[in-house]
């Protein structure tokens, strides 16, 4: 089953995907679904997100049904201002594939600073997360012959100037770390071979990845090398002209970044330094040369306290932005250096009954700031603001579904251990007992806040169901400390958390454990497969996607290594003692009543490997467990790469929620075999 296109396993996929396809999408509530959900997708009407490249045009990159792969095009703010803006496409990923034979996926880009001439343009095979990377001209719109040129890898390239770059990539043997990421950094000189660049920093062949930056910015130009020692930790150096490396002595495990004279670290640990101890998610700032140089007079701009985390920070040219957390409800503050300290204001054009997010700022030419506010119930609104000056509406999403009887509130939960667990629901008002969806994540200090789901609004909510999103602990929610309490040893709290929010929806009268679906990818598939072998009286039907499972071998298949940080090394007796007791692959059990399962994956993700839902599917179908399979080609962690297959995935996962969850329609085969004898379920794989 790890041999991700072995005949056996290929074989096997093949098999699990065609029962499930009879199952599920032969009805024509299915055929409906799918289309409504594909038009939501590919609407004309949502906003054109765009990116500032520093050279005063709108980038966007846009998908709709007649570029299902997508263009990269711009456009000027004036011409962004209207309707139907006219756009200049730069590449079309479609035409390139279907010229090259390939199928292509646009996985991003970077544009030279000054000149805005030349980029770097990332592509990947269905939707891995290894790309091949090619220099791209922007007035000829077409790759540059003999320019610079990756061949397919988990790769990093930035620009230093027009004939020089950083690269980070599979130089060849010894190159790659045990996470599967690059090892080495070079500086690579424009007309040479790649194996003649120069190496500028290496990391060890067990840490995560090595990286190599370049900051062009006027008066402030500076080079920075290091490593990352795990998923949180890493060494990090300023790199001189003559290729001496200065150590940045900030704690391993902050974050940091560097904006002209100014060094912002982000704690996740508390911090003594200086006589005075800095708690753990508070913001200091301090004049980069004079900490370099010893000096630690340290200006805190943001404490934590017990409902605010700071969520990011942004700069514009002049201004930092903070952008906080208040029981999972976003704030913004602006900060502004001066002789004597930092001028705090609040950012202006932030509605207060939306979730908002900054979109982009453009830190080198000024203070403008481009704003997108949404609710679960509200379509996006995007502004764009300046500093101290106006701010206008750019654009506007219609709903994309009808609300008119829906209500959105949130809820507290209270775990075993007596902590109280945010939650939002979305459904009917006034509230009745039905089905309902409930998704959570609870992992990597990522908080889940609301947003605007047209494919959850009109498959979901607009057939009577109702959402629940449950903010628990291991997520970002309250910055490091919520983090922190559901690591390692500790991730034990996020599925008792998760399980709360459950009974709590229960207790309320909102459903019942028959109605009550869960949903979660990756980390949250994780979170699903905890729930379906620790938990399964509670649930009516589980859908997992993209998930980890197999907690013995996880950091042995592809970027697994890299997540040891998280939850432990499987390797150390005290680790597996605690992974062993959650590890869903390793808890399934024969006699008891498992709620009905899907599982999606992905043949190209090479983040987390399909093996684990592979595996999962085919142990529970020996223990004659309820089981639905379904593997997508392409997608790579994503799932999908392009509308047509999301609509579908999403299609296919609130058909099977439906069916189960209520009693209309007709159910979906088991996919199950002849059960095996408990010590065989238990062994290890």
């Amino acid at each position: 089953m790890e041999e991700v296109d072995g005949a056996e396993a290929v074989g096997w996929v093949r098999d699990r995907n065609a029962e499930t396809l009879a199952a599920l999408t032969g009805g024509e509530r299915f055929a409906a679904l799918r289309t409504e959900i594909r038009q939501v997708l590919d609407a004309d009407y949502r906003i054109p997100y765009p990116g500032w490249r520093g050279d005063r045009f709108y980038y966007g990159f846009w998908r709709d049904a007649a570029h299902p792969r997508g263009v990269w095009r711009r456009t000027t703010l004036d011409q962004y201002r209207r309707r139907e803006p006219e756009w200049d496409v730069l590449l079309d990923v479609d035409a390139l594939a279907a010229e090259e034979g390939e199928s292509w996926v646009w996985g991003g880009v970077t544009v030279l600073r000054p000149g805005y001439r030349r980029c770097l343009i990332s592509l990947s095979r269905g939707g891995a997360d290894a790309t091949v990377i090619r220099e791209f001209d922007l007035g000829r719109r077409e790759f540059v012959a003999g320019g610079f040129s990756l061949s397919e890898a988990k790769s990093a390239a930035g620009w230093i100037d027009a004939d020089h770059i950083y690269v980070a990539t599979d130089f060849g043997p010894g190159s790659l770390t045990t996470s599967g990421y690059p090892r080495v950094a070079k500086r690579w000189r424009r007309g040479t071979p790649l194996a003649e660049a120069e190496v500028v920093y290496e990391a060890r062949p067990d840490d995560v990845t090595v990286y190599a930056s370049h900051d062009p910015t006027p008066g402030f130009r500076r080079d920075f090398v290091g490593r990352h020692l795990d998923f949180y930790r890493s060494e990090n150096f300023l790199l001189t002209e003559a290729g001496e490396r200065i150590r940045i002595p900030v704690p391993a495990d902050a974050a940091w970044d560097v904006h002209r004279e100014w060094l912002v670290i982000r704690l996740r640990s508390p911090w003594r330094v200086a006589g005075l101890t800095h708690p753990a998610g508070a913001l200091l700032a301090t004049r980069f040369d004079a900490f370099l140089a010893g000096e630690r007079e340290l200006t805190p701009l943001f404490r934590p306290d017990e409902q605010t985390a700071l969520s990011y920070h942004v700069w514009t040219r002049n201004h930092l932005i903070l952008a906080t957390l208040v029981d999972v409800r976003s704030r913004f503050t602006v900060l502004t250096p001066g002789e004597t300290g930092w001028r705090r204001e609040p950012l202006a054009g932030v509605p207060s009954n939306e979730h908002s997010r900054l979109v982009e700022t453009d830190p080198e030419l000024g203070d403008e700031y481009l704003l997108a506010s949404e609710g679960f119930l509200q379509p996006a609104t995007l502004r764009l603001g300046e500093v101290g000056g106006p701010v206008e509406v750019l654009k506007q999403e219609p709903a994309s579904f009808d609300a008119g009887n829906l209500a959105v509130r949130q809820g507290f939960a209270t775990s075993a251990d007596g902590t109280r667990v945010p939650y939002f629901l979305v459904g009917p008002e006034p509230t009745t007992t039905g089905p309902t969806l409930l998704t959570g994540y609870g992992g990597y200090e990522i908080p889940m806040t609301p947003d605007y789901d047209g494919a959850i609004g009109c498959g979901w909510l607009a057939r009577g169901g109702t959402y629940v999103v449950a903010n628990i602990r291991g997520g970002g929610e309250y910055g490091p400390r919520w983090h922190h309490a559901a690591m390692r040893e500790n991730r034990r709290r996020a599925y008792e958390d998760f399980a709360a929010v459950a009974w709590d929806l229960v207790a309320q009268g909102i459903t019942t454990p028959a109605q009550l679906g869960i949903e979660g990818g990756s980390n949250g598939g994780l979170l699903m497969g905890v729930m379906l072998t620790r938990f399964p009286a509670l649930f009516g039907a589980i859908v997992a996607q993209v998930p980890v499972l197999d907690m013995r071998r996880y950091h042995r298949l592809l970027a697994g290594a890299s997540w040891m940080a998280e939850y432990g090394d499987p390797d150390r007796a005290e680790d597996w003692s605690y992974l062993r007791e959650y590890s869903p692959y390793h808890n399934i059990r024969s006699g008891l009543a498992y709620p009905p399962l899907l599982l999606v994956t992905s043949t190209r993700d090479d983040r987390v490997h399909p093996g684990h839902a592979r595996k999962m599917a085919a142990r529970l179908r020996e223990h004659g467990h309820d089981v639905t399979y379904y593997e997508n080609v392409e997608g790579g962690h994503g799932g999908a790469v392009d509308n047509e297959q999301s609509a579908f995935i999403w299609a296919l996962m609130l058909e099977f929620l439906w069916r189960k969850l209520t009693p209309m329609g007709p159910g979906v085969p088991r996919q199950s075999a002849p059960a095996v004898s408990e010590q065989a379920q238990v062994s290890e794989r």
